[in-house]
């Protein structure tokens, strides 16, 4: 399996979880929210300030259906993880020494050889 098609796996199946399967969360509160509710924890309960925001309380603002509102917001999380991971993991990838300038391989020839490698 090439790494092409590894990655275009791993991105339909974080896509189908995140949009389908999200659509069929139940709405009902967690165990945490239910006990502090039952408890009275929750009494001095606030909003937080992004709850207004375009996609405040797991939903994109404006969509009526809040299944798809937060399966719509899934995969926009997703699509956004993959953006900011997929371009830290470009910016510090290890680069070829083959594809660089010579300046470059010059430097590592010499790290190499300070250290008693065999340069080539």
């Amino acid at each position: 399996m090439t790494t092409k098609r590894f990655f275009a796996g791993f991105l339909l199946v974080s896509l189908v979880l995140a949009g389908i399967v999200s659509y069929y969360a139940s709405g009902s509160p967690d165990g945490l929210e239910k006990v502090a509710a039952d408890k009275g924890i929750d009494a001095k309960e606030k909003d937080h300030s992004l709850k207004d925001s375009p996609f405040g309380d797991y939903g994109v603002k404006g969509v009526g259906d809040g299944r798809l509102s937060g399966g719509l917001a899934g995969v926009i999380g997703v699509g956004a993880v993959l953006a900011v991971g997929g371009g830290l993991f470009w910016a510090v990838r290890r680069r070829d020494p083959a594809q660089d300038g010579p300046a470059r391989q010059d430097a590592g020839a010499a790290r190499a050889g300070s250290r008693g490698e065999n340069p080539s």
